[in-house]
């Protein structure tokens, strides 16, 4: 199939825009891979250090340092497993099944490190959200001081949600000579209805019911192991992986604890030894131009979330690549919204699976030329092999076609039929800067909205606003120094409920922020990480309440209307925090946010700046 004429554009620009960087990371990655793990090379004192911990089998493959390079590989296992957290429980037991099944094919497995993760659901709207973003810059690091021993021919990495992806994505490119395969662990069971669960939390808002009977719905919904089934960052982050191929196809959204998910994680590591022994499939290679553009085009067409807007040009520039976010906005012209999964619909990701899935999309977005067939993958060269379902036969697993026919229209579309003929995210852009929204899960009624300016400094001012009855009527909410620099750009998800009870009174309602909505952003249009960022200086800091706001999630625009001039001649705003911040650890991210880049750059404090990178 002939590639889309846009996309083969932007395809193109941004292998044009990156030519410089690109080819100084690949040449990086091609001196690793050509002189291989420094296990061959290592003292034997140093090489005993690695191998002591070592037992039975694999120990013998650690010492045989004889053997041919890549014949009995060295696999790193780097994982997010914690107990506290439902997506990442079931990681505990993937280790022990991913050695079992590197041995058996020549190799050996060993847990080389550890990463953290944290929930944004937790700590929406507290302070420790204010780590969440910066969670991903420490994960990418922990994940190159796991691999830093350099004893290894391949990599696993084990990760589910938000930054965790991510974090471990920018840290592997790191070591982009490594072939490398993303494990997840799969989505809870259907629960509480998420529909059911929003309407609980605006009841609660509005006081119509109490705070037991809120923890009751949120249980329900949140129930057992397994990632949360809206349609958020974690589980847009299993497409992403999907689509990019760095997942054993057909592994995003099959449940923890089932005999076919413990055959897929088996599989992820008998695909790292065999990538090991090609020697020529490190993640730096596969993820190109074209793999990334896939991502872009895959989020855009299931509606995913915005925090990929930030995670996406991050991961770029790890590999050596420059996306900018008119290149995510000219996909979404022609890319058009294949999925209504919640918060873009009723369905839950589970529903979603069952209803064609993700082999369903990506096998309609290949036969309009969508996407880029021809990208190399870990499951070998071609993006058709992500359009087919694993199964069980007789214990043994196997790979048939994926339906080419969606069994629910109300959740998934072909192509010739879609939800809309545009993708689901908007770049914004006017005298108030750049922003994203999420137009997928506004209603067409609502991506328009006019109104006066309500200026807050602090999203628990909104909510005391609310509860006084003072914040009522249209209006354009404008929430700012919540950037990367000011305050770690936290999720304000917490004001989700709140607006949507002003939208549902019948109120022209949106907001505008420099900070980050939740991956389950939702009905109310919702302009966000607006770079420049109020912090030091941004156009943000010089809006008053009163100045009336565009917000259009239709043609793109976000102004406000006030001439240049006036613009220019105002004071800035005070941030509310100016003494040092403590609490929950945050002095110890005074670093990170000094040196953070812009939202429209990723965010990130520890990928490279400067001539070529701005």
């Amino acid at each position: 199939m002939t590639v889309h004429p846009v996309v083969a554009e932007v395809t193109a620009r941004i292998a044009d825009r990156s030519a410089a960087t690109r080819a100084d990371y690949l040449l990086r990655v091609r001196k690793a891979a050509a002189q291989g793990p420094s296990r061959a090379h290592l003292g034997c004192a140093n090489l005993a250090h690695g191998i002591a911990g070592c037992s039975g089998p694999g120990r013998e493959v650690l010492a045989d340092v004889a053997a041919p390079r890549g014949a009995r590989p060295d696999v790193a296992i780097v994982t997010a497993y914690n107990d506290m957290l439902s997506a990442h429980v079931p990681l505990a037991t993937y280790p022990d099944v991913l050695k079992e099944a590197v041995l058996e094919a020549g190799g050996v497995a060993q847990v080389a490190g550890g990463v953290p993760a944290m929930c944004d659901g937790i700590t929406q709207g507290h302070d420790g959200m204010e780590l969440s973003l910066f969670s991903r810059d420490v994960i990418a690091l922990a994940t190159v001081v796991a691999l830093s021993h350099d004893m290894f021919d391949a990599a696993l990495m084990l990760g589910v949600c938000d930054k965790i992806v991510p974090g471990l994505l920018i840290g592997a490119l790191s070591f982009g000579h490594l072939p490398t395969v993303f494990v997840p662990a799969g989505p809870m069971t259907s629960g509480l209805s998420n529909k059911d669960k929003a309407a609980a939390r605006q009841a609660f808002a509005t006081g119509a019911i109490d705070r037991q009977a809120l923890l009751a719905a949120e249980l329900g919904a949140y129930h057992s192991e397994g990632t949360c089934t809206f349609y958020g960052t974690a589980n847009s982050n299993q497409m992403l992986m999907e689509i990019m191929g760095l997942h054993v196809p057909g592994t995003a959204f099959v449940h923890p604890h089932t005999p076919l998910r413990t055959a897929l994680t088996a599989e992820a590591g008998r695909t790292a030894v065999a990538l090991a022994a090609r020697g020529d499939a490190g993640i730096g290679e596969i993820l190109d131009a074209r793999a990334l553009v896939n991502g872009m085009v895959g989020l855009l067409a299931t509606g995913g979330s915005t925090n990929h807007a930030l995670h996406l040009p991050a991961v770029a520039r790890a590999a050596g690549l420059l996306v900018e976010l008119e290149d995510l906005a000219e996909l979404s012209t022609v890319v058009p919204l294949l999925a209504r999964v919640y918060p873009n619909g009723a369905a839950d990701v589970n529903q979603f699976h069952a209803a064609g899935g993700l082999a369903f999309v990506v096998h309609e977005l290949l036969r309009a030329g969508l996407v880029h067939g021809d990208v190399r993958t870990v499951a070998g060269d071609g993006l058709v092999a992500y359009t087919h379902e694993p199964h069980l036969r007789d214990g043994a697993l196997v790979w048939t076609p994926g339906t080419t026919d969606s069994l629910d229209r109300d959740i998934v579309r072909p192509i010739d039929d879609p939800f809309d003929r545009h993708g689901g995210l908007q770049l914004l852009t006017g005298n108030l800067g750049r922003a994203i929204a999420k137009v997928s899960a506004v209603a067409p009624a609502h991506r328009h909205v006019r109104a006066p300016a309500r200026v807050f400094d602090d999203q628990r001012q909104v909510l005391a606003a609310f509860a006084s009855g003072e914040l009522a009527g249209d209006a354009v909410v404008v929430v700012r120094f919540q950037g990367p620099r000011a305050n770690g750009m936290p999720e304000l998800h917490k004001l989700t409920p709140v607006l949507g009870v002003l939208q549902d009174r019948g109120h022209a309602v949106a907001l505008v922020t420099d900070g980050r909505m939740s991956g389950a952003s939702g009905k109310v249009l919702s302009a966000v990480h607006v770079a420049p960022e109020a912090l030091p200086d941004g156009p943000l800091a010089r809006v008053r309440d009163g100045d009336v706001i565009e917000v259009d999630g239709v043609t793109g625009r976000l102004t406000v209307e006030v001439t240049d001039a006036e613009l220019a001649a105002r004071t800035p705003a005070t941030p509310p925090r100016t003494e040092p911040t403590f609490g929950l650890g945050r002095e110890l991210f005074a670093g990170f946010r000094e040196r953070a880049g812009r939202a429209d750059h990723g965010a990130s404090a520890i990928l490279p700046t400067g001539p070529g990178w701005t």
